[in-house]
């Protein structure tokens, strides 16, 4: 396969852009998880422009819509423990009005996160793209991967699962391993009399400029 001509396809996440991409989940079965906490409305601080909506799609599995800009992307996302260490997985869903010749050339992808915790608020922190990049120069076959395009800055793990638990797992303590997370808060919904009166505020106030 040649891997540097494959599109990998991950919708929207700016955190996620910095996560490195999988052919493979990095959860069986038998490590998933649920924690009901995880459910709800989250954003980054005060950013008001990206959102990240979690509710509950099976048994334990996760639909994410992640809205940036206006711009919304689904994902299919899964909970998982590896011995005392949560992480999450997305993997996208399918986009409508993308021709089939087009939507051929695609292939979904996987990413992950360490879950550093779900409350008070949600940190998740991806691998650190330039460790991972010492450890395989170091030893090119610590795991299996590929490079995507002509420069070395571009990476996707091929890796089946059960290599790449174990190649988590053998490097979790290394330091900087992860990057710093992000600090995600749920949005609590607002009584109804709060946003009445928001909203008769910005009435006022449209009504005062004129």
């Amino acid at each position: 396969m040649n891997i540097t001509k494959i599109l990998i396809l991950i919708f929207g996440l700016s955190i996620v852009v910095g996560c490195i991409p999988s052919l493979h989940p990095l959860y069986t079965e038998k490590d998933l998880v649920f924690e009901k906490a995880l459910i709800g409305t989250w954003q980054d601080g005060d950013n008001q422009d990206s959102t990240w909506i979690f509710s509950q799609s099976g048994d334990k599995e996760y639909k994410l819509v992640y809205t940036e800009d206006g711009k919304k992307g689904e994902f299919t996302v899964h909970l998982l423990k590896i011995k005392d260490k949560m992480f999450i997985d997305f993997f996208p869903i399918e986009q409508e009005g993308l021709n089939g010749f087009y939507a051929a050339h695609l292939v979904p992808a996987h990413s992950f996160m360490l879950v550093k915790q779900i409350e008070p608020t949600l940190q998740m922190a991806c691998l650190n793209a330039n460790k991972l990049k010492d450890i395989i120069q170091k030893d090119p076959k610590a795991v299996k991967h590929e490079k995507l395009g002509d420069g070395d800055d571009k990476d996707v793990f091929t890796a089946p699962t059960e290599e790449l638990q174990a190649f988590i797992m053998k490097n979790i303590d290394t330091p900087e391993f992860f990057a710093d997370p992000c600090n995600l808060k749920k949005v609590t919904a607002k009584p109804a009399a709060e946003k009445k009166d928001e909203a008769g505020k910005k009435q006022n106030d449209g009504e005062n400029r004129k």
